[in-house]
């Protein structure tokens, strides 16, 4: 009794295998088969990425409003003596880098320049429109401004350097930087970029086609070949029987319509 049970028990185990090893190789199967399926979407897949891709280049260009950005520049280095610049005086211009980084965005400062400029904005968001960042290895500070007006983003990147020079020294107590170079009205924007864009609408498209198209596949549970009627019921049909049309039967329809 025990040997037939244990029998019994290797059976089931192997069965347990075998269907495990057919289930992995239908994995396997389906998953070729959704791969010429997406293939022989091939049509529909391609013209809804094109669409993809003109649709968001389209939004882009009626709906975003361009970005400009206009850039001055300082040179914070100054000498100690009479047109002498010493090893001391290098060491400290790198130290002020940081320094004038955070000062020129106070509010006392943004106070000034929204005032000089009338513009119609909180001292908030003349900061988030300011970006200033050293140039790696030197004294060189940069000062970004990024507006939809360009025009105005040149006023504000100028007005920024110039407080620089002016107002930072005396609360600072030190010598004044240079302007290394004054901004100039941007031609081109800066942002949003058509291209980058378009092309990630054009890959939205495909994902959301592909998914689309995946979830069909997966849900049509449909006959069509003897090899699915073995996944279906585990055995292999003996044969087929092909489907046959009468080719004058539509011969006939045509003349009995008449």
């Amino acid at each position: 009794m025990k040997s037939s049970r244990h029998d019994k028990r290797e059976e089931v185990q192997m069965d347990q295998k075998e269907n495990g090893t057919v289930q992995s190789m239908t994995d396997e199967i389906d998953l070729v088969e959704l791969f010429y399926y997406l293939k022989r979407k091939w049509i529909l897949i391609t013209a809804v990425f094109l669409i993809g891709v003109v649709a968001a280049a389209a939004g882009t260009k009626l709906l975003l409003k361009p970005k400009y950005t206009a850039v001055s520049k300082l040179y914070v280095v100054s000498a100690s003596g009479k047109n002498i610049v010493n090893l001391d005086d290098l060491r400290l211009g790198t130290t002020l880098s940081a320094d004038y980084k955070e000062l020129m965005k106070t509010r006392p400062v943004c106070e000034e320049i929204i005032e000089e400029l009338g513009l119609d904005y909180t001292t908030r968001k003349l900061k988030n429109m300011i970006d200033i960042q050293p140039v790696e290895d030197t004294r060189i500070l940069t000062v970004s401004v990024v507006s939809h007006d360009p025009e105005e983003a040149k006023n504000i990147a100028n007005a920024m350097a110039n407080k620089a020079v002016t107002y930072l020294p005396k609360l600072m107590g030190i010598s004044a930087p240079n302007i290394a170079e004054e901004a100039v009205l941007p031609k081109v924007p800066t942002s949003p970029s058509m291209s980058k864009n378009a092309v990630l609408g054009g890959l939205f498209a495909l994902i959301v086609v592909c998914g689309i198209l995946t979830v069909l596949f997966l849900m049509d549970d449909t006959v069509k070949t003897a090899e699915d009627i073995e996944k279906l019921i585990g055995v292999m049909p003996l044969t087929t029987i092909l489907e046959w049309q009468d080719p004058t039967k539509k011969k006939q329809a045509v003349h009995w319509g008449n």
